[in-house]
């Protein structure tokens, strides 16, 4: 379960450094946009009918005009952020992937913090990804909380160490049972 998590890590990782990419990109080149933004805006509404000094209310083109409006600085720090988390994620991933305690750790705290926002912006405007991504990682942590024993629940690391020698030492080659067709001697 937890390569499981961590391939969601890693694909979290991937989206978030190709978006915080492109933030960075689109920062730099903003004016440029900003002016074939709005001379594509004027034609298509002039074209149609419709007023040619507003800007667009609502919908798709509205989010362009509000992004083409925003501080380069601005979209520098959203850049910046997108990049930091995308580095935790991987982070994450790795851990997880070499099922290191303490990722599992930093997993948990991570996604815990994150569900508060993950129900405000449900509760501003539901999705069925939304909705997908808040049930995912409510079962990540629960999870993580209960079937790895952290924060000491259900016997807490020293549980978990004994479920492992169990499950992976010698013990339980000796338990288990010879493959059919193998020869014994």
């Amino acid at each position: 379960m937890l390569r499981l998590i961590a391939i969601d890590r890693f694909i979290h990782f991937f989206v978030l450094v190709l978006f915080a990419g492109a933030v960075f990109i689109f920062a730099t080149h903003r004016t440029t946009l900003s002016h074939s933004f709005f001379r594509v805006l004027t034609d298509l509404q002039g074209g149609v009918g419709g007023p040619t000094q507003n800007a667009p209310k609502h919908g798709f083109l509205a989010e362009i005009h509000k992004a083409l409006t925003l501080r380069s600085s601005t979209l520098e720090i959203v850049g910046g952020v997108a990049l930091g988390y995308g580095l935790l994620e991987a982070v994450e991933g790795l851990g997880l992937w070499w099922q290191k305690r303490w990722a599992e750790y930093l997993t948990f705290v991570a996604t815990t913090l994150l569900l508060p926002l993950e129900v405000y912006e449900l509760a501003a405007r539901v999705s069925v990804f939304k909705v997908t991504a808040l049930i995912v990682n409510i079962a990540v942590v629960v999870y993580l909380l209960f079937a790895k024993r952290l924060f000491g629940l259900r016997g807490g690391s020293e549980a978990e160490r004994r479920v492992r020698a169990r499950e992976l030492g010698w013990g339980a080659l000796e338990r288990s049972e010879p493959a059919a067709g193998v020869l014994t001697g």
